[in-house]
């Protein structure tokens, strides 16, 4: 199938290696010097699942790929807007786009601009980064995604994808309760992105430490609140079951892409994490004090280093 990687940064340059690996017409949209290396000379996965170095089709114009039957939207969340616009020459009638992203506001602007048939849900759940242009370095020990249609969503390019996705190896699922799905990841990553980044410290650390801990447990608890009066099938024990899950052996490591982000200087999704809890908390007169106190603590960063030059 015609697969197009909208923002082929860490997650969508693994995946997609993956999926052009296993046969799949994949082009990967990337900008600058990861495009170039990407052109030259393919892209390299260094990972404990399998390294790999897979020539594959790359572009920063999404019109030049032709129409597809998946795009993969994986750019980051204050890029959504103007990301729907270059898409929109791949969009065609059978056409199915999946957000990957971190929130959960894209799903809005891409049915306003495509239509509630051309629009499902995705999550994924991997630690990596780009190491170097063309280079994109796994570091945790999983490496998922989970993908599926909203009530009105098209069904079968999903099928194919999860197909698709099953001759790659990788891990993945298609389900019905997407949206479950998608506010459960923005429990837990709303939360680990905010104390990874007040902390400056991966997460093995922050769990070390009682404070940090209680505050990365709080954290996780604010955005809960919020997320049962929008979807009230989020499993009420989460919250434990993510302190469970990040205690287990090769954890310790785990950084959120956007301390990553913190660390070379660039901009941060902060207002579209920590911000929307506390809109969204203030909308509903729930207290979101550890998100808000975050969000002030990191705005000053929300467009890069402030002490760049």
């Amino acid at each position: 199938m015609k697969i197009l990687v909208m923002g082929a940064g860490a997650v969508g340059g693994y995946f997609g290696a993956r999926l052009q690996a296993a046969g799949e017409d994949v082009t990967l949209v990337a900008r600058g010097a990861h495009l170039e290396a990407i052109r030259k000379n393919g892209i390299r996965l260094e990972s404990g699942l399998g390294n790999l170095t897979q020539p594959i089709a790359a572009t920063d114009t999404p019109a030049d790929a032709g129409p597809a039957d998946i795009v993969m939207f994986l750019v980051k969340l204050y890029d959504t807007a103007e990301a729907v616009e270059a898409i929109r020459p791949v969009v065609g009638a059978g056409t199915v786009v999946i957000p990957f992203q971190n929130g959960i506001s894209a799903r809005g602007a891409l049915t306003e601009a495509f239509g509630v048939a051309r629009v499902g849900g995705g999550v994924a759940y991997i630690g990596a980064e780009v190491e170097a242009p063309g280079v994109v370095r796994h570091s945790s020990s999983f490496a998922r995604v989970v993908f599926g249609p909203f009530a009105a969503t098209a069904r079968a390019p999903l099928a194919a994808l999860s197909a698709a996705f099953g001759r790659s190896g990788a891990e993945h699922a298609l389900v019905d309760d997407i949206n479950r799905q998608i506010w459960e990841k923005f429990i837990f990553l709303s939360a680990f992105s905010a104390i990874t980044c007040l902390t400056r410290l991966p997460i093995g650390p922050v769990l070390a430490d009682p404070a940090s801990r209680e505050l990365f447990r709080a954290a996780m608890a604010e955005t809960l609140a919020v997320a049962m009066l929008h979807e009230p099938s989020v499993d009420p024990g989460i919250v434990e079951a993510r302190m469970e899950m990040l205690s287990a052996p090769g954890s310790a490591g785990m950084k959120s892409s956007m301390l990553f982000d913190l660390e070379r200087g660039r901009r941060l999704e902060v207002a579209e994490l920590s911000g929307k809890v506390v809109a969204l908390g203030a909308d509903a007169g729930i207290p979101t004090p550890v998100h808000r106190a975050a969000f002030a603590a990191l705005s000053p960063w929300r467009s890069g280093n402030p002490l760049a030059g």
